[in-house]
């Protein structure tokens, strides 16, 4: 993947930019309709790609990993012929999800122990599973796994979470520079 900055404002720092990766380019700054389940819900299609001009959908980590699955989706020579999508795809590293199930899960350092919300098995997100699942449903971007804190937090919480995440993204980026497969990944903390 190349970045290329078109034109900056020096007054504010905003800046337009343009992404090259393999399915296409991406002109920032994006709208990213998210495609949870790797389609766009009430949306088909031709009107993604001809009348809104989707230049890239995000995927969702968690509920991909759930169902369909990555072995379906790998099976199927990726997501994005699984779902008859040719532009690029970010998938996110599914920290939200495991947030949002607050009772259902446990972090540790190790990673994100959680309870599906469709039948109840357990699962481990670790910065390096998080990686692989990305890895085989094909995305062109993938995304650090993150603790999200709620709303409000205090300061304690906010710092051991902002903490926690570093570590794990260092694990991440030791994991994807283990890989030889050409995918991207932001940091999007940066």
């Amino acid at each position: 993947m190349d970045f290329r900055i078109i034109a900056r404002d020096n007054e504010t720092s905003a800046r337009t930019g343009v992404l090259l990766t393999d399915h296409g380019e991406i002109l920032t700054p994006v709208f990213m309709p998210v495609g949870t389940a790797g389609t766009v819900k009430a949306v088909h299609q031709r009107e993604l790609d001809e009348e809104i001009n989707a230049t890239m959908i995000l995927g969702n980590t968690y509920h991909l990993y759930l169902r369909p699955g990555t072995q379906v989706i790998n099976k199927a020579g990726g997501l994005h012929k699984f779902i008859n999508w040719k532009k690029p795809i970010l998938t996110d590293s599914g920290g939200y999800q495991v947030f949002s199930l607050a009772e259902q899960r446990k972090l540790t350092e190790e990673g994100a122990i959680f309870q599906s919300h469709i039948d109840g098995s357990k699962h481990t997100f670790t910065p390096e599973s998080v990686v692989d699942i990305q890895r085989w449903i094909g995305a062109d971007i993938i995304m650090a796994l993150d603790e999200c804190t709620p709303y409000p937090s205090d300061r304690h919480d906010i710092e051991r979470a902002t903490m926690l995440t570093g570590r794990w993204a260092k694990r991440f980026m030791d994991e994807w520079k283990r890989s030889t497969d050409a995918y991207n990944w932001f940091q999007d903390w940066a």
